[in-house]
This record gives structure tokens, sequence and C-alpha cells, in this order.
């Protein structure tokens, strides 16, 4: 297809005026000229409007908390890379190396801050918020503008600007999909394409290996049915070359540890405590930080449902979108459509990433499904809109379809996505920086950043430059969630454990060998912030006792910051400092 507009001629208005220049440059022959090289460049419109959206609220995402484990450990992963520690072998790891080797060498040139692994996240969401738009685009501008505003009014509210590596695997996966089918199309150059595509969904299976299914059902649909022999081979190559980086990492992690890292933890040990129930209830929070969240509480002007029931509503409806989505691909394919191969793959691919929501149906995790789904759905309605010969006014009207679908729950999205808006404008920011040693780390609460800065001021007084740093739950035997942002905080100190972030099943599991690590380090903060976790699944079950035994036996309690006690309990501090009790008294 050589015009990428003629599946749907009409559904942009006619642009009128030519293209030639006139040779007086008067204020209106300017004009003419302007609206001509517009014309002539119809993808700057929609990259201006969704630049627009993705702007807005920039400033407060970038200056938002992020989520102290998640966060910090993509801080401190590449660091560590940085000086020689290798995932999986020195340190739990649950994904591919790919976003931890890419945040690396941005520290490398740019150094290393939360404001550079950031700008990572930032290109991420770009990324695949642009990918939503070029498919948009195929059917005109503006289908390229509702793609691009669904996908980021749905996407940038829970994941913000943190690099997780979901993000830029979805990105990287989207655009795959998207060279792969373009190279369909008459007059392309396809095999260099089909090239260009593997070596995109390699490169998505190094940020993430568990895409290999959403993945594998829009490649392969393509690679089993839409390819002939030589396209075949060029998809095979690309792909085989986009994950052969994975030779270098089991290369130098070791086999062993990648399986066990990558393969047995996230799947086998993990599973039990972090699942959520399937489907969500509606009467009840089953994930402990949409609980955190929902005590933020900004201005919403229109009627909304509880926000429990809200999670279950995002739920179905993204099912519902799902069936919608591959029931018009059949459609278009059986039709004859010269975009039926492109809607069958896209649509394979969203149903691919439904096993996330599936596990835990939490606010995040549904928005990193329905980003892709609810941002395709418009093309999709257009395309049927097309096929059934629909008045362009009202196809227009139809495509709006995800806006509307999200008012069932505006908390999520649209609420979500004013409230960072409005923090890009100072509007109601409740957030702090924790700042130490020229570093900084955004949080929720004012009392912890002053707690925690108390804190690194006596770990400065009583440590040397090396010593081994362990921070964990109050209780090692419970190990739910973690602070890994203040191994980041604490640069001069080692990271003492294998489990910088801290997972149940895995971290207090008898053999994990946390205990032994304890004998060995110099340093320990416990802290109490996820101490009153609670979900029904397994996160909360005690483990191993002997890393608390360990710490009874060879530490003593230094000092304690904050106070934690409305919401643990009476006496509770935020943070626990012990010192190995031959380094010097404490204070309490």
């Amino acid at each position: 297809m050589a015009d990428d507009q003629s599946s749907l001629p009409t559904i942009d208005p006619p642009v009128r005026g030519g293209g030639g220049a006139t040779p007086v440059k008067t204020p209106a022959s300017r004009g003419a000229a302007v609206r001509a090289w517009v014309g002539r460049h119809r993808w700057v419109v929609p990259t201006l409007v969704v630049g627009v959206v993705i702007a807005l609220p920039l400033r407060g995402v970038f200056r938002a908390p992020g989520p102290p484990m998640e966060e910090g450990f993509m801080l401190v992963f590449p660091e560590r890379l940085l000086a020689g520690d290798i995932p999986n072998r020195d340190y739990l790891h649950l994904y591919g190396p790919g976003s931890i080797w890419t945040i690396a060498g941005f520290f490398k040139v740019f150094g290393v801050s939360l404001w550079t692994e950031r700008v990572v996240g930032f290109l991420q969401l770009v990324g695949l918020i642009a990918a939503m738009t070029a498919i948009g685009y195929r059917w005109g501008r503006y289908l390229a503008v509702v793609c691009g505003t669904v996908t980021a009014v749905i996407i940038i509210p829970p994941i913000g600007v943190t690099a997780l590596a979901w993000v830029g695997g979805i990105a990287l996966a989207l655009w795959a999909v998207v060279v792969a089918t373009r190279a369909l199309d008459e007059g392309q150059r396809r095999e260099r394409g089909l090239t260009i595509a593997g070596l995109l969904a390699g490169a998505a299976l190094l940020f993430r290996p568990d895409l290999i299914l959403c993945l594998g059902l829009a490649l392969g649909a393509l690679f089993i049915w839409a390819l002939d022999g030589t396209g075949r081979r060029r998809l095979a190559l690309g792909a085989g070359i986009g994950v052969s980086p994975y030779l270098v990492h089991l290369a130098l992690a070791g086999p062993g540890n990648v399986v066990r890292g990558m393969v047995l933890e996230p799947v086998f040990e993990l599973r039990a405590g972090r699942r959520l129930p399937f489907p969500p209830p509606h009467d009840e929070y089953t994930s402990f930080l949409n609980r955190a969240f929902a005590f933020r509480r900004f201005p919403w002007p229109l009627p909304a449902a509880e926000q429990p029931m809200q999670i279950f509503l995002f739920f179905w409806t993204l099912v519902a979108v799902l069936v919608v989505l591959v029931v018009i691909a059949v459609w278009a394919k059986r039709a004859g459509s010269e975009h039926g191969w492109r809607l069958v793959a896209l649509s394979l691919l969203a149903v691919g990433l439904l096993p996330q929501a599936m596990q835990r149906a939490d606010t995040a995790h549904l928005s990193w499904v329905s980003c892709v789904a609810f941002g395709l759905l418009p093309v999709y309605l257009a395309e049927a809109a097309r096929l059934r010969g629909t008045r362009v006014v009202v196809t227009r009207m139809a495509v709006l379809a995800p806006l509307v679908l999200m008012l069932l729950f505006p908390h999520f999205t649209y609420r979500w996505y004013a409230d960072y808006v409005g923090q890009s404008v100072d509007y109601d920011r409740h957030f702090y920086s924790v700042d130490h040693r020229g570093r900084s780390f955004y949080y929720g609460r004012h009392d912890v950043g002053v707690a925690a800065e108390l804190m690194f001021a006596d770990i400065e007084r009583h440590t040397e430059p090396g010593d081994r740093l362990i921070v964990g739950p109050g209780d090692l035997s419970v190990t739910p969630y973690s602070e890994s942002y203040l191994y980041f905080m604490l640069p001069q100190l080692e990271p003492g454990t294998h489990y910088i972030e801290m997972d149940p099943g895995v971290a207090n599991a008898d053999d994990s060998g946390l205990a032994d690590e304890l004998r060995e380090a110099d340093v320990v903060i416990l802290s109490t912030m996820y101490d009153n976790w609670h979900e029904p699944n397994t996160s909360m079950e005690p483990g191993s006792d002997e890393p608390n035994q360990v710490l009874d036996e060879l530490y003593c309690l230094y000092d304690s910051y904050g106070d934690n006690s409305a919401a643990i309990g009476p006496d509770r501090p935020i943070f626990e400092l012990y010192l190995r009790c031959d380094q010097g008294e404490g204070n309490t």
C-alpha cells in the first residue's frame, strides 16, 4: 500500500490550497505555504497533538514519587552492573537484562542519577505512545491522535517515568509488529523490513522474556500463514540476532543462575505470593499498593463508582475490548481488507498480554495491558465502519469509544492523569525529595524523608566506604516488599545481599542464603513501611526465621528514626539502624 491513508480516505478532511509557493510572500501566501507544507507532512499535526498530551503531565511525573522497590532496583541494578556485578549471578533480577544494560549505558554517559533513569523511562513511554500513534496513522491523522491520546492517558499515570522493563519491552514489541505488517504491504522493502521486525522482537525479549507469548501469537501467525519462505527466513534471522545477547548473559551469569533467576523464581517460587484473585472483586481492594493509593483524594467532578468497583469494571471492560478486537480482525481478514493481517497480528499481540492482568489484576497491570488494547480499539472500529460503509461523521464519533469507556474507571485514568497535570503547575503537590550525597529520590511522605536523612547522617559517622549493607522489612521472615532505593542513596556502601529486591517465597525461603549474608554484612536497615502489607495470597506467610536470629546474635540496635505508629502500631519507628555489636555502642 503506497498511501498510508488509503484504507479510510474520508476520515480526514481533504487538503486544499495546493503545494506551490507564490512569488510574492504576503502574509496570506505565507499562510498558504505553511498549510501546504503541513499538507505534505501530514504526520506533523498528530505528532504535535499527542506530544502536548504527553507534555502536560510531564513536569508532575518527573517529580512524582516512584515505587520504592521497583524504581529503587532500576537505579541500583545498572550501577551494580557498571561496578562488575551481574544480574542473576550477583543479585536477584526476575526479567531480562536488556533494561539494565540500557540504563547502565545511559549512566555511563550521563552519570548515575534519578534524572538519568527517568529520562530512559520517558523515552520508553514515548516509544510506546509513538508506536500506537503510528498504528492509528495508517487510518489517518484523526485516528493517530485518538490512538496516541488514549494510550498516553492510560499508561502515564501508573508508570510515570520509572524505567520499568515492561514499558520498554512493550514499545519494542509493538514496533516489531508495526514494521512486520508494513513489510507485507505492496511496494515496501519486504526482506529488510522483516529482518528489522525480528530484531525489534528479539530486543523486546531481552527486556521481558515473558513477552514471548504475545510476540509468538502475533508474529507466529504472520510467520505461518502470511509469509513465504524468504520472509520467514528473514524474520527468524532478525529475531535470532535480536536475542543473541542472551548468550553473553548466559556466559557471564552462568546458565544455572539465569534459569533460576528468570524462570524458577518468578514462575514457581514467587507467584503464590504475588497473585491476586481472578477476577477482581467489586467490593474490596486486593492490592496493597492500590489500597495505599486510595488515600490520595484529588477531586473528580463527575459521578463515579467506588474504586474497587472501578477496578472490577476496568478488568471486564478490558476483556470485552479484546473480544471486539479479535472479532473485527477476523471479519476484516475474511472480507479481504488490505489491513487484514495487520489487524490480526495486533489483536493477537493484545490478547497475548492478558495473562499479566489475570495473574495480578491491580491497576498497574491492568494499565500495562489495556494501554495496548484500548489504544488499538479506535482503528478497529474505524475499519469496521469502513467495511459497513458507515458515514464519516458517525465513524468519527464511534472511534472515541475508548475515551467514553474510561469514564467507567476515571480514578485510574483521567483523574490520575489530571492530577499529574495539576502537579506540573504545583497544584496540590505533596511529594518530597530524600537527599543524600548529591542523590535524590522522591517519596510520598515528608516524615519518611526526614527520618531517612537523619539515619544517613548516623550511617556516615559509623561506617566506612565498602562496608556491606542489607535493607529489609521490620521482620526478616516476611518479605513482601523492600525499600531498595536506600542502596542507591548510600553509594559508598556495598549491597550485602543477593536480595536487593525482596519478594515473598524467595528472599525468606529456607535456602535463600539471607542468614549467611547477614553474618558477613556490617550494617542493617529495617523499614516498617510495609509491615502492614495485606493481600489475599501468601505474601505475609512467615518463612525462615534464621535471619532474625542472626540479627539478634550479631547486631545491636543503634537508633530508631521517625514514627510509623499510625500505620503499624504504637511505638513503631519508620527505620531501625543496626550495627554489628563490635562496632560501638548504640543509642538505644
